[in-house]
């Protein structure tokens, strides 16, 4: 499954779904569609008819149901929980056990974003001119943008290689990935996430305008020396991932040297502590 899972809005509803790269087919939280539905802006209400909706679906020998996956996304207070998902298919299904006028330009939105993967595949511009926007509509600046999206491709190269020299699985792109980044910034990605106070969030996302450049640089070094010298598995590439590491990291103490200031910083993008206190205090439990 592709960690990174994504809101979309249905009219003033916001449905959290989750790509499955494999499979190529997206999935969405069935207490959130079930909200959409039954027009229910309470999420407890939305997941007790849910529940009632599941019990008669199971004694009827419905599959709709046995169809539906636990799938961990991320919750109103950022915690990733396991809730129910559905693929479009199943989810079609689901949709004529719910009297709703909904029903219909449900189907027709559900068809559309389907259609916006494949449009993204073909077209990989436009799911970059997507996350620009989102970008711009948490505040981020035109400058820090365009410093995470340079990032963004300097990482893409980096990974198409790896993919390419028998680098298998997420633990051990997490494994390179953390050797270079622990060389450049000296400390791991689990400790600069601490530092910023952050825990299911994408640290990128809340990285400043240096930190992001440090990273580039250092993972740009890492694939040209891998290159250089054609590493192939994990040994030979945590090697590139030190040296390219090693690269940014002078440059990084260089730098603060001369400035007097340091680049990783505890700095980000994160709602303010007062909003933050007010979401822990909700339910604990799956949320939307």
């Amino acid at each position: 499954m592709n960690k990174e899972d994504a809101l979309v809005a249905f009219e003033n509803f916001k449905i959290r779904r989750i790509y499955d790269e494999k499979s190529e087919i997206w999935h969405f939280s069935v207490i959130d569609i079930i909200a959409v539905l039954t027009e229910q802006k309470d999420y407890k209400k939305a997941k007790t008819y849910w529940t009632t909706l599941k019990n008669r679906l199971k004694k009827e020998g419905s599959e709709v149901v046995t169809n539906c996956d636990r799938l961990k996304m991320k919750a109103i207070d950022g915690k990733m929980r396991f809730t129910d998902v559905a693929s479009p298919e199943t989810l079609l299904r689901l949709i004529q056990s719910v009297p709703s006028p909904k029903a219909e330009p449900f189907k027709l939105w559900l068809a559309k974003v389907g259609y916006e993967r494949i449009q993204d595949m073909t077209d990989p511009a436009r799911s970059l001119d997507r996350a620009r926007e989102y970008w711009q509509q948490h505040g981020r600046s035109d400058k820090w943008i365009q410093q995470r999206m340079m990032g963004h491709e300097t990482r893409n190269k980096l990974t198409d290689y790896w993919k390419d020299h028998e680098i298998e699985g997420e633990d051990e792109y997490a494994i390179l990935t953390n050797i270079i980044h622990r060389e450049w910034s000296g400390i791991s990605v689990k400790k600069h996430k601490k530092i910023k106070g952050l825990k299911t969030q994408n640290l990128r996302d809340h990285m400043n305008e240096a930190e992001l450049i440090f990273t580039a640089l250092a993972e740009l070094s890492t694939r040209q020396i891998a290159e250089s010298v054609t590493a192939t598995g994990i040994a030979e590439n945590a090697e590139a991932g030190k040296k390219g590491g090693n690269i940014s990291k002078k440059a990084r103490l260089e730098l603060e040297q001369k400035t007097g200031r340091n680049v990783v910083t505890g700095d980000n993008f994160l709602p303010p502590v007062s909003s933050r206190k007010q979401i822990k205090k909700r339910d604990n439990t799956d949320e939307p």
